[in-house]
């Protein structure tokens, strides 16, 4: 049972800058990295993913998997981005196959992970993003599992925070 958790914060001013502490993860990332995004409609999630796939070499731009669930971008590792909101029921994003990316060898980021926190490996990185303005965001990270207090100390030192 893993009882290590760590949280910290950073506000983001705009769209920008949350692409930016993405681009910090996605450098980050190693094969296996499961992030779980949450957060209300228009939070930043996809444009937090943007910077993740940028960071791990990914040079186009990712779109919204809304209406196709899972989008796979090439970079330096593969990124696999789902999105579950479209999804009701935890026997739905069952069917998703969602073990097949979670458990490969790029970097799976889940947007509305809230809807299956429960289902996915109690090891992972989950960010919450809130809209503190129209362009402000707070992003709070919480880390479950030493190679995730890992990677959110490298991301507190990169951005130089206590």
């Amino acid at each position: 049972m893993v009882t290590d958790h760590s949280v910290f914060q950073i506000n983001s001013l705009n769209p920008d800058q949350t692409q930016r502490i993405g681009a910090s993860i996605g450098e980050l990332a190693r094969a296996g990295d499961l992030i779980l995004l949450t957060g209300d409609l228009g939070a930043g999630k996809t444009c937090l993913t943007q910077g993740i796939g940028w960071g791990t070499g990914f040079e186009g731009y990712t779109a919204s998997p809304s209406f196709v669930l899972v989008r796979e971008y090439r970079g330096r590792i593969p990124l696999y981005h789902i999105d579950l909101y479209r999804l009701d029921n935890i026997e739905e994003i069952a069917e998703l196959g969602i073990d097949d990316y979670t458990c490969s060898e790029g970097v799976c980021v889940i947007e509305w992970a809230d809807k299956a926190l429960d289902y996915f490996p109690t090891e992972h990185l989950c960010i919450r993003l809130d809209c503190l303005g129209e362009n402000e965001r707070q992003l709070s990270f919480n880390a479950s599992g030493n190679r995730y207090r890992d990677l959110m100390e490298q991301l507190k030192h990169k951005w130089n925070l206590p």
